[in-house]
């Protein structure tokens, strides 16, 4: 069952098996297609809610895990004057009711380019592309039969009812008029960029931000480029895709390799992707098995076959331009794996972390044979420099040791093995960092602290059960209101308030997000974080940056007297723990950036400690969005007047 809300479909996941989809039928082939939708994590709404979220609306909107990128047509525009759209029905947050209303009536924008790719630089002196118009030129009446004789023909009137649609339709973005210009050309690196060395974990880069805390920093078009190897094929698993603007971050030269793309998209959702990729034949799907319901495909990894070897890329970020414009994001970044000579055992090519045969476990749980070939490429691949764990999570219920290769177990499994007990601590506090909150149960006892919290404070293989305290960072409605996307950020921080109220007691644990040490104060999160800090925070004794975000779906729940656990999404994320880096603990770095030198400090992403909620501070979330994304389109609407008046008084 779907419904379309201000960000699109709604749908709701099932183990119906759906490669049978067709294709929509040619009455709707041309209607330009936008697509994204709200986050999953949650039961009630966005990326927490596990109503699988999926777009098929008039505005680009992140499926999130969301914030509006811009739109984009992947046909040429239709040939008839005018496209009906059907209108959406109202789901979701308040916030998202309130933005409906804009979304029916876009305002269009002028330009005479065919392109599809929306995002290029403006030019002031071409009027085909003059800036945003609140209506369009009118056609003029035109007079017949004069003679001459005649009076000279009397000024053109125009006549409304004569009015055609002869513009491209681009409905503004919430970020403001920047987000369709492209990042200047020192943005980019042209060289290969300071790699951290020692830990592999890098920041996205930032637009907006000084160019400072972007040195060590990486872009998706930096990720993709020749600078890390000559690219031959690629796979891209991920929630929410704009498959236009992602192949747009290949650089020219690959841009016409094989893509395959792994989603879990159903019913009309996966025809619209489909329909999606149409202009492309380089893209291939694999859809991911999603049997238990209100569970999404959350996972975010490129795979990256080169002719000089293969790689693994782990990240936060979906595939729109929302997600790697002014956001705060983190990936994990594998070595250059070369490849292992001919006759090479199955065993060859491990690492201490056997990160080699959980990748291949995770692969094997798609039962899927479009990966097949993948997986046989990464046995034939040395991936034995690889430091880090992997932590993966796959739809299921799980019995006995099995339980334990999933979710939070296989993260207590892995804390329980390969970490050590510390003096005090008891002292030490966990904290977890997210973007979005699932429903946890009328108290604590209920999931986090009966559950996750005994899993995060694992030490080794003590039988101490220590209360540390709970850290958990979420921004205020401050930190969004001045973030540099403004209140659209909080569509990338789905908390429902319905959700909210009825977990009151998870507030307390709450801290506002601060960045300064990354110049990342004003860069919502939409990345995840988890670890374990010394009392002072100036060590850390493991670090996590995962897709899971604070929900049971995302890290799997006890079932049946705790004899069986229950997972509903794919997640993925990777482990550092000291003793794989001969290190007993992780010392904090204080100044992040610029990143030109590999440090054995450790990158947290935000300040530490973390900072408490003031007394009138609010979570994103605990109150009403709806004035807030009000607020917004107010705003948007007076810019575009202010600067029609300053364009005609000019």
């Amino acid at each position: 069952m779907s419904q379309a809300s201000q960000h699109g479909k709604w749908t709701l996941s099932s183990s119906d098996d759906d490669n049978d989809d067709p294709l929509p039928s040619a009455s709707n082939n041309n209607s330009p297609l936008l697509f994204g939708s709200p986050p999953p994590d949650q039961h009630t709404s966005s990326e927490s809610n596990h109503n699988s979220p999926k777009i098929g609306s008039n505005f680009h909107q992140p499926k999130h895990d969301p914030d509006p990128p811009p739109s984009i047509e992947v046909k040429p525009e239709p040939k008839s004057d005018t496209v009906t759209a059907a209108t959406p029905l109202s789901i979701g947050s308040e916030a998202r009711h309130a933005a409906q209303a804009s979304q029916l009536k876009p305002v269009k924008y002028e330009s005479n380019q065919s392109s599809p790719f929306l995002a290029g630089k403006r030019k002031k002196d071409d009027d085909s592309i003059s800036g945003w118009a609140l209506s369009d030129s009118d056609d003029d009446d035109k007079d017949k039969g004069q003679s001459s004789g005649q009076k000279d023909p009397q000024p053109k009137r125009s006549n409304p009812k004569l009015k055609k649609a002869k513009v491209e339709e681009r409905p503004p973005s919430p970020h403001g008029r920047t987000y369709y210009i492209d990042e200047p050309d020192d943005f980019f690196e042209t060289s290969v960029p300071p790699v951290n060395d020692t830990y592999r974990f890098y920041l996205n880069k930032v637009t907006g931000l000084e160019k400072r805390y972007n040195t060590g920093a990486l872009h998706i078009k930096e990720i993709l480029s020749p600078l890390f190897g000559t690219l031959k094929e690629s796979v891209q698993f991920n929630y929410c895709f704009d498959i236009a603007w992602m192949l747009q971050q290949y650089p020219p030269e690959f841009r016409d390799k094989p893509v395959l793309i792994v989603h879990g998209d159903k019913r009309e959702a996966k025809a619209r992707l489909l329909q999606q990729a149409q202009p492309y034949s380089q893209v291939r799907f694999c859809q991911a098995k999603l049997d238990i319901a209100f569970g999404t495909h959350h996972t975010k990894m490129m795979l990256l076959w080169y002719e000089e070897g293969f790689r693994v890329v782990i990240l936060t970020s979906n595939m729109i331009r929302a997600d790697w414009y002014q956001k705060t994001q983190g990936l994990w970044m594998s070595p250059l794996y070369l490849r292992l000579p001919k006759g090479s055992p199955e065993t060859a090519g491990e690492s201490p972390t056997l990160f080699k045969r959980d990748l291949l476990e995770y692969l094997g749980a798609y039962r899927a044979p479009e990966i097949a070939d993948w997986i046989q490429r990464i046995r034939e691949h040395d991936l034995s420099e690889t430091r880090v764990y992997l932590i993966g999570s796959t739809p299921g219920r799980y019995l006995g040791s099995d339980m334990e290769r999933w979710g939070h177990l296989r993260l207590r499994k892995l804390l329980r093995d390969h970490t050590r007990p510390i003096p005090n601590e008891e002292k030490w506090p966990v904290i977890g960092q997210f973007s979005s909150i699932g429903s946890m149960g009328l108290d604590k006892t209920k999931w986090l602290a009966g559950e996750f919290q005994r899993t995060l404070t694992t030490l080794g293989k003590s039988s101490l059960r220590p209360d540390p305290p709970m850290h958990l960072i979420y921004p205020s409605v401050d930190d969004v209101r001045t973030s540099l996307e403004g209140y659209p950020a909080g569509g990338s921080l789905p908390y429902s308030i319905q959700t909210a109220q009825k977990q009151i007691w998870l507030h307390s644990y709450f801290h506002r997000w601060q960045a300064e040490t990354t110049g990342r104060s004003h860069a919502m999160p939409h990345i995840k974080t988890y670890m374990r800090a010394s009392p002072d925070f100036t060590q850390l004794a493991w670090f996590l940056v995962t897709s899971a975000n604070l929900s049971k779906a995302a890290w799997g729940a006890l079932e049946k007297n705790n004899t069986q656990v229950m997972v509903r999404s794919y997640e993925l994320g990777v482990l550092y723990v000291p003793s794989a880096f001969s290190m007993s603990t992780f010392p904090v770095q204080m100044d992040v950036f610029p990143a030109t030198t590999p440090s054995t400090a450790f990158p947290v992403p935000f300040d530490l400690p973390p900072k408490c909620y003031s007394s009138k501070g609010q979570r994103w979330g605990e109150t009403d969005e709806r004035r807030a994304v009000e607020k917004t389109q107010l705003w948007e609407r007076e810019e575009r007047v202010f600067e029609d008046r300053n364009e005609r008084d000019g």
